[in-house]
């Protein structure tokens, strides 16, 4: 087993091709829970699926320019593992969010404090969005896990394995 994970880990067309994989699956997945079955992206949502179209787009990249340079081919490796850990900071960010440790400072991802006079407050709740980053919309029934704690361990897993791919031939 681990001498064909060497194997595959060493080969960083076949390592950008599998991210480019994984992240499409994550693509996929997000926008079927969305047209599907109805879970609506908030704002911090829509920012954890970029990271996923940029490991596709430098996996495209990485082995389309890097047919006969294996040192592209490690460029686009560490640039797939920065994202992946960019991704796990943002889904991590998220979850705070979700589960209040703290509040979002970006606008309509949290329950925005009502002042002023009747006309004001009516305004403020119509221009609220309908789908805010502090609320779960779905959890796991068995553990109790949201979609953005799962996008932090699968972000995590993919980073550190995309960074053990790029120090095997860096």
């Amino acid at each position: 087993m681990t001498t064909f994970l060497n194997k595959i880990l060493g080969n960083k067309r076949l390592v950008l091709f599998a991210f480019a994989g994984f992240s499409a699956a994550a693509l996929g997945m997000a926008f079927i829970s969305q047209y599907a079955y109805g879970l609506h992206p908030c704002v911090l949502c829509i920012y954890q699926r970029v990271p996923y179209a940029l490991v596709i787009l430098f996996a495209v990249l990485g082995i389309g320019l890097g047919r006969n340079s294996p040192r592209t081919l490690s460029v686009f490796t560490g640039l797939t593992a920065l994202t992946f850990a960019a991704n796990a900071a943002i889904a991590f960010y998220h979850t705070g969010v979700e589960r209040k440790w703290w509040t979002s400072f970006l606008e309509g991802c949290s329950v925005p404090s009502l002042e002023g006079n009747i006309t004001d407050v009516l305004a403020q709740i119509a221009a609220t969005p309908v789908v805010r980053c502090d609320e779960i919309p779905w959890t796991d029934p068995v553990i109790g896990l949201s979609m953005a704690n799962y996008n932090v361990l699968f972000c995590l897993a993919l980073a550190v394995a995309a960074l053990i791919a790029w120090r095997k031939n860096a």
